[in-house]
Parts: C-alpha cells; structure tokens; sequence
C-alpha cells in the first residue's frame, strides 16, 4: 500500500516515513501544496496524509483541489497539522477529509492506528 506523505516539518517527516516503512507501506513525499496533484497522479497513493501549513500552497487548498480531480477524488486524506480549531477541522471535514487528528494530541502510534484503520480492511 502507498501512502503520499504532504508534510513540511523535517522530524516529523522523518518520523512518520520510517514509521510507515517500517510498517510495510510505500511511502512518497511531497513537501510543500504546489506538487501535491502531480506526485498523486504519478505515484496513485492509497492514502494522503496532508498537513494544513504547507509552503506554496495550504493544506485546504490542496484538499480542494483534490477532491475537485476526477482521478484522485476518492483517494482518502487524513489530515494530520498543528492547527485544532473546530473551524478548521469542521471545514476540512466538510471538504472530504476522511480525518483530521492534531499533531499534539495524537502520539505517533495513534496515527499509524488510524491510516491502518482505513487501509486495511477487516476480512
């Protein structure tokens, strides 16, 4: 399975990717909002992990145009940023977020359960 990893901060970028390695995913990365639709469309990612506070091109935006591509559409997005404000979070919801989690409150395990929960369906 791959995952498109959308993500600015390098620890946690570091983090994150040998985690899924590790894990057994597929991981690219894309860090910043401008090359988001073209990695996706190049590399066909089973799940988008997309932070909001991105260089270039914010988070809701990439989300938006995502969701706007025919191709790309009904790949899920989980957004993972710092920002937890109910309106932010509502909104990304309501544009086709499959998740919103926020950095702080989510240890890294808590993460990797929940791309799991939508990767790897029960038999």
């Amino acid at each position: 399975m791959k995952i498109l990893l959308v993500e600015d901060e390098e620890i946690l970028i570091k983090v994150l990717q040998e985690k899924l390695e590790k894990e057994g995913f597929t991981v690219d990365l894309a860090t910043n909002g401008e090359v988001v639709l073209f990695l996706a469309k190049k590399f066909r990612p089973d799940l988008i992990l997309l932070d909001i506070v991105l260089p270039k091109k914010n988070g809701l935006e990439v989300l938006r145009d995502l969701k706007e591509d025919p191709v790309l559409k009904n790949i899920p997005v989980i957004i993972l940023s710092n920002l937890g404000e109910d309106e932010k979070i509502k909104k990304a919801l309501s544009m086709g977020a499959v998740d919103y989690m926020v950095k702080a409150q989510h240890p890294i395990n808590e993460v990797m359960d929940k791309i799991k929960s939508y990767l790897i369906q029960p038999k």
